[in-house]
């Protein structure tokens, strides 16, 4: 597989948010999402063989191991990937743009379904099968850039009939949304979602590898 990077930190976001982790960032993506915070991970990165990767994830020593791109769907062993992570007793997450279909990956790890608002600029590539896909161990990520965004993602999430105990997650876009004021229109608004903060750009703003 071409991997970016594998770095041992605290998630930032989702259910697991500040526990330790490994991060296992695949190289390429083909989303050019407008609020891309990860362009350094659409090219280069080097080879590695599952082994390999299993080996630094064990390294670590951390519990959970987050999949993450770039785009890690776009990759052909991703899936073996991840039912080997599982195998070994890790608590596994896949962050994935939903633009490709998630029913390959195994269901032990929480699929984390970005689903693209209007100002990414890639709303089109929406694969909605993937929300029938969803299991009580997924989430439902919408990063909002505006008042659209937001009004487009909210009245989506009111049409959805999703898994219990799968959480839907509001995400203002770094630099575009006061997260202040997304969260008086989601009490305004009694919105069935949860306001997500990035809390590694909160402890660390944009380094890479954090």
């Amino acid at each position: 597989m071409r991997i970016t990077e594998i770095f041992c930190s605290l998630q930032g976001e989702g259910r697991d948010a500040g526990a330790l982790s490994t991060f296992v960032r695949l190289t390429g993506c083909p989303l050019r999402c407008s609020y891309c915070d990860t362009t350094y991970a659409f090219h280069g990165g080097g080879w590695q063989s599952l082994d390999d990767i299993l080996a630094s994830c064990d390294d670590n020593r951390a519990p959970y191991v987050c999949v993450t791109g770039g785009e890690p769907l776009a990759q052909p062993n991703t899936a073996r990937l991840v039912e080997r992570l599982c195998d070994n007793g890790y608590q596994v997450s896949v962050e994935t743009a939903g633009a490709l279909d998630i029913r390959p990956i195994d269901t032990r790890a929480s699929r984390v379904v970005d689903i693209k608002t209007p100002d990414s600029g890639e709303a089109s590539r929406n694969l909605s099968s993937n929300i029938a896909a969803l299991t009580d161990n997924d989430q439902l990520k919408f990063v909002l850039c505006s008042r659209t965004d937001y009004e487009w993602a909210r009245d989506m999430v009111v049409g959805l009939e999703l898994p219990p105990g799968c959480p839907v997650w509001f995400s203002p876009a770094a630099g575009c949304l006061d997260p202040g004021q997304l969260g008086d229109w989601m009490v305004a608004d009694r919105v069935p979602a949860r306001l997500q903060l990035q809390l590694h750009k909160q402890l660390w703003g944009d380094k890479p590898g954090r």
